[in-house]
């Protein structure tokens, strides 16, 4: 049942340091920190960010209707004022009381790390509704809930958004709820004043040093959902060195996960189409076959296993889920068909998913594996020249376009290539289009070709445009041309590797 809402009162008796002006019992039954969105008997948050300040937005959210606001000092606003010493930092506690603590009723699992959350986020979410559960999913591709699909904006959605959202799903009868927990959101509390039935860490390897500034801080960013917050059951990645130190320092109920574990992963064998493997747990041992590639995804559906049984469906629902696991868009997508040439479209973006990737489709195939990536503008650049020496792993790296953003393509091009070894088998090609049909024509029959940086985006993000490009598209486009060229005979653009 949806929350009744609260009083201008009763919030600021769950915040320490606030004080009302005006009206105290004036009724609030939603917040939000976006004036263009503000609603009958809502509050206006006002934050504070590194480009505007929200305070400015006050009058403009009064006059659209909110009939409270939440500021960091006084304002002649003709609304109830709750007066904090700091908006952001009261966001989650704010927004969760409003909605009546939706997480207090709704078995939330958020999973963190570097690479595998939006995988294991989408395995738990098919586990559970194989199971018979209603369930929600809220990450990096969309957000998802009974027969609601919405495209995300954010991984982790701000917390007035997200405590809203949970309330939603509660009152949609929703059991469980998978999530994606950004570092970015654990930074600025987007989560705060949730709680965790299962809190789950799948690796961490080099990403967002240009928000973070070094490892030490990423690190450190990451943990807090296992230090800071009310988590039941601990879900951890003992593959991972970081995962190893984190499960020897986290207090409370723990499931470790590995080639060793309380969740365990032995006896993995590739398949056509999938991987067959052995899972054992406290729960029970079984072999079983999933249509998930490489060993990377068979540890991100092990964490999601983990997840659900510590989330308490049993073990034999879990075993038949992850038989039955559905595919992730844009995770490791295979978009080729039933065509000789095999194309994997992945989201991989950092060195050590890069080079994961590789590694994984040279298994596939006893042909050549034709890598192309790019790296992302505006975002860490240290990582650069590290996805270079990465995609120099497969037999032809193609070096091209990711999201430039507001960069010069070129120049983040050539620092992506300064770490490709000299020796090595290159394509630079700028624009993305054109690198993908130049990868399509350098393979031949039974070669991989990986499309890897961007996965189900959309979108490619050049000198503040959004531009119409997915991979899979262009990728399908390109072997259609191929095709067609291969039937109407020879051409002469094609490049000898």
């Amino acid at each position: 049942m949806a929350s009744a809402g609260k009083t201008v009162s009763e919030l600021a008796g769950q915040i320490e340091g606030a004080r009302v002006v005006g009206t105290s019992d004036t009724l609030v039954t939603d917040v939000t920190h976006d004036s263009r969105q503000v609603s009958p008997d809502s509050m206006y948050l006002a934050l504070r960010g590194s480009n505007v300040d929200g305070h400015e937005f006050v009058d403009a959210a009064v006059a659209g209707g909110a009939v409270a606001v939440c500021v960091d000092h006084e304002l002649a606003a003709e609304a109830s004022q709750l007066i904090v010493p700091d908006t952001r930092a009261i966001a989650g506690v704010l927004a969760a009381a409003v909605h009546d603590n939706p997480s207090r009723t709704i078995d939330v699992i958020g999973v963190t790390g570097t690479n595998g959350k939006t995988t294991v986020t989408h395995f738990i979410e098919s586990i559970g509704n194989d199971a018979g559960l209603t369930t929600g999913l809220i990450g990096t591709i969309q957000t998802r809930y009974a027969d609601k699909t919405v495209e995300s904006v954010m991984t982790t959605p701000e917390a007035t958004d997200f405590q809203r959202l949970l309330a939603a799903m509660r009152d949609e009868g929703v059991a469980l709820v998978a999530m994606e927990v950004s570092s970015h959101a654990l930074e600025f509390g987007r989560v705060a004043a949730t709680e965790f039935a299962v809190a789950a860490f799948t690796n961490l390897s080099q990403d967002h040093l240009d928000f973070h500034g070094d490892m030490g801080s990423y690190r450190a960013a990451k943990e807090r959902l296992f230090r800071e917050y009310d988590v039941k059951t601990a879900v951890i990645n003992i593959d991972d060195a970081v995962g190893r130190d984190l499960a020897g320092t986290v207090e409370g109920d723990l499931i470790t996960v590995g080639t060793v574990g309380d969740v365990a992963i032995s006896g993995l064998t590739p398949m056509a189409g999938g991987s067959r493997f052995t899972i054992s747990t406290a729960w029970g041992r079984t072999e079983l076959v999933a249509p998930v590639l490489g060993d990377f995804n068979v540890s991100n559906l092990a964490v999601a296993a983990a997840c659900c049984l510590a989330a308490g469906i049993s073990f034999d629902e879990v075993a038949a889920g992850m038989g039955r696991v559905a595919g992730v868009p844009g995770r490791f997508e295979i978009v080729s068909g039933t065509d000789p040439i095999v194309v994997i479209v992945d989201y991989a973006h950092t060195p050590e998913g890069v080079a994961r990737a590789v590694e994984t489709a040279h298994t596939l195939t006893y042909g050549r594996v034709i890598g192309l990536i790019g790296a992302g503008g505006d975002r860490d650049r240290a990582k650069r020249p590290a996805m270079g020496a990465a995609i120099a792993n497969a037999d032809v790296a193609v070096i091209t376009s990711d999201n430039p953003r507001s960069e010069d393509p070129r120049a983040i091009v050539d620092a992506v290539v300064s770490g490709v070894p000299e020796d090595s088998n290159l394509i630079v090609e700028v624009d993305r289009r054109r690198a993908i049909d130049m990868a399509v024509d350098a393979a031949g029959d039974g070669d991989v070709i990986l499309v890897l940086g961007r996965g189900h985006e959309p979108f490619q993000q050049i000198a503040g445009e959004k531009l119409p490009f997915d991979d899979r598209q262009a990728a399908a486009a390109s072997l259609r041309r191929r095709r067609m060229s291969a039937e109407s005979g020879p051409t002469s653009g094609s490049i000898d590797t």
